[in-house]
């Protein structure tokens, strides 16, 4: 028998976190809660989850710094959670790295849809990159993007980005000059089940503007009406 997968709960409400960990378990998880931002720093060396249920209102540090110090060491899957609804919210926290964003009070059934999905997504991509480890790199003038241990080097420096600003500019590099709507990168990217605003990618965009800026080579254009695209000259 497969050993269970693990789920870490990071919430300083111990009622919600009591139910969703019980929950969890009926679906076949292995759970641990900790309600604190700095104890969920050392649980998730010493529990090693499969994934991290991430509230984002916490004592000790909050859930955006929590997410900075696993995606320091690990591409672990995090879904936040939190009260806030607002976009920037959202935004916030897939910029730092997390795979998803539910908004409180969730349905415990599409909570669980969620983990499933994000999950499958994650392990899918760890076997391709085992099978195709030779198609995870693009190389153009000035520029590698190595989906394998997730580095960008631009003009001979290496440049941190988050993994999925990364995964855009991979995605887009991948196929050099074809247009792709937003919906479509948000499909490819952050899953066909995830419920985001387009103007995700718009966001991600701008950051990788920032960081990797066009040369006489190439260039990210954008297709005005319809998306993106990386465009080879």
């Amino acid at each position: 028998m497969s050993a269970k997968q693990k789920i870490l709960i990071v919430d300083d409400d111990e009622n919600i976190a009591e139910l969703v960990s019980l929950y969890l378990e009926k679906e076949c998880f292995e759970t641990k809660i900790v309600n604190d931002g700095l104890d969920a720093v050392k649980a998730f060396d010493d529990f090693q989850p499969d994934l991290v249920l991430l509230d984002l209102m916490l004592p000790g540090i909050d859930g955006y710094q929590v997410c900075r110090e696993i995606r320091a060491k690990a591409l672990t899957p995090i879904i936040m959670s939190s009260a806030k609804g607002e976009l920037f919210d959202k935004v916030l926290g897939l910029e730092l790295g997390a795979d998803d964003y539910v908004t409180k009070p969730f349905d415990n059934k599409e909570l669980v849809a969620r983990i499933k999905a994000v999950l499958r997504r994650y392990h899918q991509a760890e076997i391709a990159s085992t099978q195709n480890t030779a198609q995870k790199v693009v190389d153009f003038p000035g520029l590698n993007v190595n989906l394998t241990n997730y580095s960008v080097t631009y003009l001979g420096e290496k440049v941190d980005m988050p993994p999925k600003e990364l995964e855009l500019l991979f995605f887009l590099c991948s196929s050099p000059n074809q247009v792709f709507t937003r919906e479509q990168l948000l499909e490819h990217i952050w899953g066909y089940d995830y419920l985001g605003d387009t103007r995700t990618v718009d966001v991600h965009v701008k950051r990788l503007r920032e960081k990797v800026k066009d040369t006489d080579d190439w260039r990210l254009a954008t297709v005005w009406g319809i998306g993106y695209k990386f465009e080879t000259r």
